[in-house]
């Protein structure tokens, strides 16, 4: 019987949050994707003040994840820095600048229905 992948998933995502977080980060949002989605088991939001800052905290934390969990991760958008997305494969990362989060609203897309917005 395969192991339950839930732990590594939960660990990596603990250690993502704690990254960005250190970062400065703004705003983080965790989405449980288990039994909603196959793309991933967890999705991060979060936002920089700045696309310096939205880039560097995604080179880091891309960094770490290759150092420390030894995971090559997909990365779009780290050049332009307004939305880079990180593709961990068990858990999913997006990093904006506010204006392009609150232009896209990717958490509402993931609410359940009747839950309030902030």
């Amino acid at each position: 019987m395969a192991a339950d992948p839930a732990p590594r998933s939960e660990a990596l995502l603990k250690m993502i949050v704690a990254t960005l977080t250190d970062d400065k980060a703004e705003d983080l949002v965790q989405i449980d994707l288990r039994g909603k989605s196959s793309i991933g088991d967890f999705m991060v939001i979060c936002s920089g003040r700045s696309t310096r800052q939205v880039s560097a905290m995604a080179q880091k934390l891309v960094d770490k994840l290759k150092s420390e969990q030894g995971r090559l991760s997909r990365v779009e958008g780290k050049d332009t820095g307004d939305w880079v997305l990180i593709d961990t494969g068990d858990v999913i990362v997006h990093v904006f600048r506010p204006e392009v989060r609150e232009f896209y609203q990717l958490e509402k897309m993931w609410q359940p229905i009747g839950e309030p917005t902030n």
